[in-house]
């Protein structure tokens, strides 16, 4: 864990905006955001897994390896999530492109566990993940976005454009930063 902490800070010392935290998440935030992840709920696409930590708690939740798709940015991130998960599927490439990823027929993508830093990117670029992460998430599947702000990090237009509501569904004053976690779903599923 030590190393992971060197590889996250030398990341934001290259990239503050890209990588917006100094140390990776802790278990306490891994814990709530990934609570509601069971081996059910099917394939798992984890945005901006950084050095795993959502992962390995996922896994430990028994989400099998092969239902996770990791999807980073990072090439220094992306080779150490190959070699510390060789079974699960490592893309390297700009989560607002996620609607260019194609899984295979039988894949039921239950959620999506997000890391990314929305707060600090651009509308368009939010909406471009979310509308990606939706396409392939099934009728009931949920998108989970952790935040540092007093807030959701999705601005309500945002939402209101694409029919979803978000949820506060934890907090921890454990993590460095404090963080909170949302649950983003659609609009139609609450309704049922």
């Amino acid at each position: 864990m030590q190393s992971d902490f060197w590889m996250f800070f030398r990341s934001w010392m290259t990239a503050p905006l890209r990588v917006a935290a100094i140390a990776p998440s802790g278990n306490a935030l891994a814990r709530i955001i990934t609570q509601d992840i069971t081996p059910r709920t099917g394939h798992v696409i984890e945005l901006g897994p950084g050095t795993g930590v959502f992962t390995a708690k996922l896994l430990e939740r028994g989400v099998r390896p092969e239902d996770l798709t990791l999807v980073e940015y990072g090439a220094n991130f992306a080779r150490h999530l190959e070699i510390r998960f060789p079974r699960s599927r490592v893309i390297r490439m700009d989560a607002a492109r996620l609607g260019d990823i194609e899984f295979r027929n039988d894949a039921e993508v239950g959620a999506v566990i997000s890391g990314l830093p929305l707060l600090s990117m651009p509308d368009q670029k939010v909406t471009a993940i979310l509308d990606g992460a939706f396409a392939h998430l099934r009728p009931g599947g949920a998108f989970f976005q952790f935040t540092y702000g007093p807030r959701c990090p999705v601005a309500r237009p945002i939402l209101e454009e694409l029919d979803l509501s978000a949820t506060h569904i934890g907090r921890t004053m454990l993590n460095v930063p404090p963080a909170a976690v949302y649950r983003i779903s659609r609009r139609e599923a609450l309704r049922r």
